[in-house]
């Protein structure tokens, strides 16, 4: 593949912090304050993750996602290597998985922004690793009927062909609910969201019983995922 003109640069890190929860929960409470005073940061989300994969009740409290986006490389590199803050959470946490990744495919809003800017790049003759970004505001008077079908979408993501990595994650319990997931190239994504039969049903649900107040589904080429371990 070609060398890449990345006008938009995206990344998530998941920090595992083990039995030290409390630190990282009382941040995400000065997220704006910590990260928001950077000019070359578009967009920043400071989330807890779910309990189990996809969506889940039950919060995983010793696990917590950094979300940003970039006006490019070059500005998340020089964050991640000087910003005093994120440091502290590498040096606070037993490990964190870190993914690189350029949006090809986006649509809908995030607290009512786009914040993923989509660039065509050719598949065809690729088979790298592409990652999922979906994410949603529920409705408060639809909330019983989302939480009724969760195991339905969670065990139908989980007997996906090609999915290598899901969690769920979100900014609020139970109305704002997100999900990360890796997939061995783009072709599995496609079989699963237009062929798997209750991925589909769910998805024909959602929008006929209006579900959402606001969602967001993305796709990402993911350019790197590395896993660091912090031995204490």
């Amino acid at each position: 593949m070609k060398k890449l003109e990345i006008n938009s640069f995206t990344t998530l890190t998941i920090f595992d912090f083990g039995k030290n929860w409390y630190w990282p929960l009382k941040q995400m409470a000065f997220a704006k304050k910590n990260f928001g005073k950077n000019n070359d940061l578009e967009f920043i989300k400071v989330m807890g993750t779910g309990g189990s994969p996809g969506f889940s009740l039950k919060p995983d409290f010793s696990k917590y996602a950094i979300l940003c986006v970039w006006k490019n490389k070059n500005s998340s590199d020089y964050f991640f290597k000087k910003n005093k803050i994120f440091n502290l959470y590498v040096k606070k946490s037993m490990s964190f998985r870190h993914l690189k990744m350029v949006a090809i495919k986006s649509h809908g809003f995030w607290d009512s922004k786009k914040p993923f800017k989509s660039q065509e790049i050719n598949f065809k003759k690729n088979n790298f690793p592409i990652a999922v970004i979906t994410r949603a505001t529920l409705n408060w008077s639809k909330l019983i009927q989302f939480w009724k079908s969760v195991p339905r979408i969670s065990k139908a993501i989980e007997k996906a062909k090609g999915v290598i990595f899901y969690k769920g994650i979100g900014e609020l319990p139970f109305i704002q609910q997100a999900t990360i997931s890796i997939w061995k190239n783009n072709n599995f994504i496609n079989d699963f969201a237009y062929k798997e039969i209750d991925h589909a049903a769910i998805i024909k649900k959602t929008r006929k019983n209006n579900w959402y107040k606001e969602d967001l589904f993305s796709r990402f080429l993911l350019l790197s995922d590395s896993t660091n371990k912090l031995y204490k």
